[in-house]
């Protein structure tokens, strides 16, 4: 007896060596030196937006350190940006794929057709169906690796761009293209993208703030396949059995821009230019490029309160005779209420000093006419 187990002790050995190396293959691989071919900026960033039409499956995770101010009726965007995001991917093409986000508690799968979004929520057996709209809502979608990268690098002007290098991601060679927005309102310090060799596509994209070594977000690929989904897999049809709803939380937003009084907004704040949003209502302004955004809208009155009170709990709130305010690494947010207005929101990736700027120029709220 002692001599088999003496036998069959080095067996066992050598299989516990197979499996450790095994398992560390991924962490290896990794590791491995990637060739950092001397591809400019600027080519690289046009090679991204290229990509929007490459096809692929794949498991994408973000990961987002942002405590976002917000009410109830928008604490889906708060998770989004505060918490950590598993998605499972199959993209046909920007009006044809499907999203599912995974959970502790089950899954939710977001499928986008030519006309919209269908939410399917497997647990509730509910079907959510939302129109394309100009300001809709922030969608797991919208942090995809390959979604995000694209929209961030879209409107960078080649002095921002710089080549950092390159590392492996989800098995594949991915070489690095940063942006550092020129903007002084900005409260972005840079935006890193990481992109694959062979096709472009986006697969990891890194955002810092001005204060932090920690991102305010960071999406990646964990894995990634090249080639065409089912077309069964990425379309809906709700079951015979499912409950229907009708999105409704970009309405909020879009109801007050329709019905208060608007604000004159001027063509630039804080000194950044307007942008013409099509179909918007003439109460909301978007403001800046690429990173550096600053979005103008009129609220509810509901929908103030409720912020107004979330904003008071906050010991990193500030307020003053210009509004309240707060940052939430590179987002800032500010409440203006005056008695002649009615409630207005001021957000985007600019510093606090941009918000109250901008604040100070909007002619109805106490600015410059």
């Amino acid at each position: 007896m002692a001599s088999g187990f003496r036998a069959a002790a080095p067996r066992w050995a050598v299989v516990g060596v197979v499996v450790a190396v095994l398992a560390a293959l991924p962490a290896l691989v990794g590791a491995l030196p990637v060739a950092d071919p001397s591809v400019p900026a600027a080519e690289l960033r046009a090679a991204v937006l290229a990509s929007a039409d490459v096809q692929y499956s794949g498991y994408a995770e973000s990961a987002g350190g942002l405590a976002l101010p917000v009410t109830d009726q928008l604490d889906s965007v708060a998770d989004l940006f505060s918490d950590r995001t598993e998605m499972r991917v199959w993209w046909r093409g920007p009006d044809d794929h499907r999203v599912d986000v995974i959970t502790t508690a089950g899954e939710t799968g977001i499928h986008r057709d030519a006309r919209g979004t269908w939410t399917w929520e497997y647990e509730r057996a509910t079907a959510t169906r939302a129109a394309t709209t100009p300001l809709a809502l922030p969608a797991p979608p919208d942090l995809l690796p390959a979604t995000l990268g694209r929209r961030l690098l879209s409107e960078a002007a080649d002095a921002e761009l710089t080549r950092i290098g390159a590392r492996r991601i989800a098995g594949r060679d991915a070489l690095g293209l940063r942006t550092t927005p020129a903007e002084p309102a900005s409260a972005v310090r840079r935006v890193d993208v990481w992109v694959d060799r062979a096709s472009g596509l986006p697969l990891q994209v890194v955002i810092l703030d001005e204060t932090s070594e920690v991102p305010a977000l960071d999406t990646r690929f964990l894995d990634l396949e090249l080639g065409v989904p089912d077309a069964a897999t990425t379309s809906f049809v709700p079951p015979p059995d499912a409950r229907l709803r009708t999105a409704d939380q970009a309405e909020i937003v879009l109801e007050a821009g329709r019905r208060l009084a608007p604000v004159r907004l001027p063509a630039t704040l804080a000194g950044l230019p307007r942008r013409m949003i099509e179909g918007a209502p003439p109460g909301i302004g978007l403001y800046g490029r690429g990173v550096t955004l600053l979005a103008v809208a009129p609220v509810p009155r509901r929908l103030a309160d409720g912020l107004r009170r979330t904003l008071g709990q906050s010991p990193d709130a500030v307020t003053d005779e210009a509004g309240t305010r707060i940052a939430a690494g590179p987002v800032g947010l500010m409440l203006l209420d005056p008695p002649d207005a009615g409630p207005y929101v001021l957000t985007g990736t600019v510093t606090l000093d941009a918000l109250v700027e901008a604040a100070a120029q909007l002619p109805a709220l106490g600015g410059s006419p």
